[in-house]
């Protein structure tokens, strides 16, 4: 069984946000959480808040299915960041020119699976 979470238009630039994603991808759910939550870099609060729900997914998908949930056979099977909307902001420079800055935002991709998921 497969349980998928998006998180979009976060506000945190995708570079960043990968960092976090390629650690947890291929890990159990349980351990994932885990690193996710000791990181020190504050792109991790989103990401976990993405795999969290993506895990909630699971467990109403499994509910629903009429299949026993267990949050450990659970891992992650793809995650990936893409680029979402720039918010162009101006601040002023010397000489009255201006200069642009680029608040960016991504979206959040989680998909977890179960080991046996497989059927």
């Amino acid at each position: 069984m497969e349980a998928k979470a998006i998180a979009r238009h976060v506000r945190v630039t995708p570079r960043k946000a990968r960092r976090m994603v390629d650690l947890i991808r291929g890990k159990q759910a349980t351990e994932a959480i885990t690193i996710l939550k000791f990181a020190p870099q504050d792109a991790s609060t989103p990401v976990l808040k993405v795999l969290q729900s993506a895990i909630a997914n699971a467990r109403v998908k499994a509910e629903k299915a009429g299949e026993p949930f267990r949050e450990n056979d659970l891992y992650v099977k793809e995650t990936y960041v893409d680029e979402g909307v720039t918010l162009k902001r101006f601040r002023a420079r010397a000489q009255g020119r201006a200069a642009r800055i680029n608040k960016r935002t991504a979206h959040i991709t989680v998909v977890v699976a179960s080991k046996e998921g497989a059927r």
